[in-house]
């Protein structure tokens, strides 16, 4: 018994888990942020463009 209390103590493998799963969250959220200001960017380039093209 004092065997497995002291394999589970010691055991970090959900530890790990979690800070990939953690890692991976934070990455996500860096490129949800870029693609926003990315997509508002080109947004503008096109609205800008296309009202250009239109006036002429």
């Amino acid at each position: 018994m004092k065997n497995l209390v002291k394999k589970f103590i010691s055991d970090d493998s959900g530890a790990t888990a979690i800070e990939y799963g953690l890692i991976a969250a934070g990455i996500s959220v860096a490129i949800i942020i870029t693609v926003n200001t990315l997509g508002s960017t080109l947004n503008s380039t096109f609205t800008f463009v296309n009202d250009t093209m239109n006036t002429q």
